[in-house]
């Protein structure tokens, strides 16, 4: 855990690093942050969910310890170092069984917590911020910490257990926004204020000291707070850095600890920038990226109208609406029911529900039938600039191979770039 700690001592110094966390469990968005890590020499944080990865298998069908070895072999075909790869576990805690009792959900987040120190995750995001079915709708400060360390502390004795000392490092907080972005206007968010903050750290602090856990609250690094960036389905709240002052002021007096910004998908890249800078020193990206994917592949899914008989196509664009609608239990909550709002937001919007769906069995068949026609040809440049400008661009360039997988990796990276060049503090060239 050194390299994550380095960094974030280093942020707190005033030196602009930071690190991003790739939050998505797809295969071809974890091989593109993986080749970027490579590109700059850098290591590669990847965090998964709790509802994609759990004990049950989340959306994913992996448990915390399937996860591990498919990340090792993602970073196998792509040449780069599993030792520098730092798996987190991200909103661990009772989210996924909110609607069973409290005792019943944490029960079951105990578990959760267990079974990824047991498989090898360092960094850990405790959770325990949403209430369950008896809890009231709000939670004060002093429930959510005295949850939070009730599964440190099950963390810790894992991590013993298992390896014989912990080397954990722990992000906790009140102010979790939700993950994957907003369902409803933004219109009234607020940075989170420094008396709230102190109020967190003190509530955790004191719990987790109570429970003489006073070597693991030493490894608190991180701290969840409202920086003033959210998004919904279409419509970004950009990040303002002149309303941050205090909170970045106030790093001094939190030993250890840095920001971690959740939600910050579709920022601008000087936002980053400016992110890191004021000691947001961790940045969140997940939709964005899947977001990406799916744009690149609906751009490729043109292409192929244009060049295959209709026969011979993927109708990958058909597919994903179709079992969208067989299957709308992971959008239907958050999207508009009626039409044509609805499938505008199934198909393109910024929390792109749609990647809870890629690893059905036919989007799957769409999608590798989609690379497969489109590897049998080439596609013609004055095509491939009408629908991937930049690809184009940098094929023009030599930078570039026309393979469809090339394409998916370049356009992905774009996303990671910008990301990465705030992590190492400089700008990104597509501003």
């Amino acid at each position: 855990m050194n390299k994550i700690f380095d960094i974030i001592q280093s942020n707190r110094a005033g030196h602009g690093k930071g690190i991003y966390a790739v939050c998505t469990a797809h295969q071809m968005v974890l091989e593109a942050a993986l080749r970027q890590g490579k590109k700059d020499g850098s290591p590669v944080l990847i965090e998964a969910t709790a509802n994609q990865v759990n004990q049950f298998g989340g959306y994913t069908g992996m448990t915390p310890a399937d996860f591990v070895p498919y990340i090792e072999s993602i970073a196998k075909k792509v040449g780069f170092p599993a030792a520098d790869i730092i798996l987190g576990g991200d909103h661990l805690g009772p989210v996924v069984w909110c609607e069973e009792s409290a005792l019943d959900a944490m029960a079951k987040a105990r578990d959760l917590v267990a079974s990824y120190v047991r498989a090898g995750f360092k960094k850990i995001h405790l959770d325990t911020s949403m209430a369950c079915a008896d809890d009231p709708i709000e939670l004060d400060d002093d429930l959510v910490a005295r949850r939070a360390a009730e599964l440190c502390e099950v963390a810790e004795r894992t991590a013993i257990e298992c390896f014989a000392q912990s080397d954990l490092l722990y992000v906790v907080g009140t102010e979790v926004p939700p993950p994957g972005g907003a369902t409803e206007a933004m219109d009234n968010l607020q940075v989170t204020p420094v008396s709230a903050v102190m109020k967190t750290v003190q509530a955790h602090k004191t719990e987790f000291l109570d429970r003489g856990l006073s070597d693991a609250w030493s490894r608190v690094v991180g701290l969840v707070v409202q920086p003033g960036v959210e998004f919904n389905h279409s419509s970004v709240h950009n990040y303002q850095s002149a309303e941050s002052v205090n909170l970045s002021a106030l790093i001094r007096d939190l030993p250890n600890m840095v920001y971690e910004a959740h939600s910050t998908d579709y920022q601008a890249p000087s936002a980053y920038l400016e992110l890191v800078r004021d000691h947001f020193a961790i940045l969140k990206v997940g939709p964005q990226l899947t977001f990406a994917l799916r744009e690149v592949l609906f751009a490729l899914s043109h292409i192929e109208d244009a060049l295959v008989a209709e026969r011979q196509r993927s109708n990958l664009r058909e597919q994903c609406e179709l079992i969208m609608l067989e299957n709308p239990k992971s959008w239907q909550r958050y999207y508009p029911s009626e039409e044509p709002q609805g499938q505008l937001c199934r198909r393109y919007s910024y929390s792109d529900r749609i990647r809870y769906y890629w690893n059905d069995p036919a989007i799957e068949g769409a999608t590798a039938q989609l690379i497969a026609n489109l590897e049998a040809l080439d596609i013609p440049p004055p095509l491939l600039n009408q629908y991937l400008p930049q690809q184009y661009t940098a094929l023009r360039a030599g930078e570039l191979l026309s393979s469809p997988k090339s394409l998916i990796q370049h356009y992905i990276m774009q996303v990671t770039a910008c990301y990465a060049a705030a992590c190492l503090g400089a700008a990104c060239l597509g501003e």
